[in-house]
């Protein structure tokens, strides 16, 4: 018998309708070119006859591997999520790179009433919203893209790290209603590299989160360890700190607390100082420097403000001041010295004080051309930047350093650093 022959492929079974045709030829696979061999993987099915006969059909189109609401998700992702505490997410507004910017960034501030949600710029770690001031119970806070780490000095300031540069710096905290007042003197200064800049405020709904470069410590507790500077030292470090002081004066601010402990390091070699803040400095209006409050540490107060219940010269006062920072690197101890605050202050009226024979003519030359008793006598902040002493070659070898000093000549730690203002309340 004959064996039956099979149907073709595709050809409908007996009794079943034939499928409507796809085209006018009949489609039939045959090899790719250069597949010959390679399987059904490498065929490719094409139209029997037509001018399109020797072409693949064009690839089907793909969805999309992300569809709208994908992309939906994945902004909802990417977007900070509410907290469910009273306080608003943060959010940066401002950078102070810049110093043209900072006029304008601070007069800005005082628009800036409510924080939406879609401007902050919290990271996805846990709650964006932390507790609004940080304290030992709760170490670490997450404050937009710093972590505020454990306390610095009272409950205001804080350690801070960035979460992806891993750069240290240092926060301070202060209420919301009263931060621009205080940072004022910070907006209208132009920079400079011995004053202390703000890198970043974050507003919180009920504080102001404001961050400044990390330091290596403060030149009190440098002199205190060192016990005396050399002059050599002592001389690249004080024209940094006068520097300072000449930028201010001439910006139109007086700094009315100045002493040791406001200047930090920069470095880790302790070569560069920087003024830490200027939130005790008062803003002039015009060329006077009237000022009539009693401001100030009592180791470093002039005669002038314990003389008269009406107005002195800021920028004198302050002159005054560096005088006393300049005895004190050089000499290990304060000018005026007494546990008494009335016998303190008796001496610094009288205006009386010893230099020891170990100094330079020059160092002896300038700290008496700043400690003088009347305000006009002294130099100016940029007079004192021009005097010879900070040209000398100087010669350690017969200047006398390395002389033992006995206690009560040290720089006290506490006793005279407390406020001046208790002391006429």
């Amino acid at each position: 018998p004959r064996p039956r022959r099979r149907p073709p492929l595709g050809s409908p079974a007996p009794g079943a309708a034939a499928p409507p045709p796809r085209c006018s030829a009949p489609l039939r696979a045959r090899p790719a070119a250069g597949t010959k061999g390679r399987g059904l993987s490498a065929l490719s099915l094409c139209p029997g006859r037509g001018a399109e006969a020797g072409r693949p059909p064009p690839p089907r189109s793909r969805p999309p591997r992300h569809t709208k609401a994908a992309a939906a998700g994945r902004a909802r992702d990417r977007a900070p999520r509410q907290g469910s505490g009273a306080a608003s997410t943060p959010i940066t507004i401002a950078r102070y790179g810049r110093p043209r910017n900072k006029t304008q960034d601070f007069e800005e501030l005082s628009s800036i009433r409510s924080i939406e949600p879609s401007q902050s710029f919290s990271p996805n770690l846990g709650s964006p919203s932390p507790p609004e001031t940080p304290n030992l119970s709760h170490c670490v806070s997450c404050i937009g893209k710093y972590l505020l780490l454990e306390p610095l000095e009272g409950d205001h300031v804080f350690r801070a790290v960035h979460l992806h540069s891993g750069e240290e710096l240092v926060c301070k905290v202060f209420d919301i209603g009263c931060y621009q007042e205080l940072l004022a003197p910070c907006f209208c200064l132009p920079a400079h590299k011995n004053i202390n800049q703000i890198t970043e405020i974050i507003l919180g709904e009920t504080k102001a989160y404001v961050f400044f470069e990390r330091s290596y410590g403060d030149m009190h507790s440098f002199v205190r360890t060192c016990k005396k500077l050399k002059e050599e030292e002592a001389a690249k470090l004080f024209y940094q700190i006068a520097s300072a002081v000449a930028h201010c004066h001439d910006g139109g601010l007086v700094l009315r607390d100045l002493k040791l402990r406001k200047f930090i390091f920069k470095d880790e070699e302790r070569t560069r100082v920087k003024l830490e803040s200027l939130e005790d400095a008062y803003i002039l209006r015009g060329n006077d420097d009237s000022l009539s409050d009693k401001h100030g540490c009592p180791a470093y107060v002039s005669p002038e403000i314990l003389n008269t219940n009406g107005s002195y010269s800021g920028k004198a006062a302050d002159v005054w001041s560096l005088g006393v920072m300049l005895y004190t690197m050089l000499v290990g101890r304060y000018p005026f010295h007494d546990i008494e605050p009335s016998s303190l202050f008796s001496k610094i009226r009288r205006g009386q004080f010893n230099i020891p024979e170990t100094l330079s003519p020059k160092a002896k030359c300038l700290i008496r051309s700043i400690l003088r008793r009347e305000p006009s006598e002294r130099l100016t902040s940029q007079e004192i930047l021009d005097h010879p002493w900070f040209s000398t070659d100087f010669n350690v070898s017969n200047s006398g350093y390395g002389a033992k000093e006995v206690s009560d000549q040290l720089v006290p730690d506490v006793n005279m650093e407390e406020d001046l203002d208790p002391f006429f309340n």
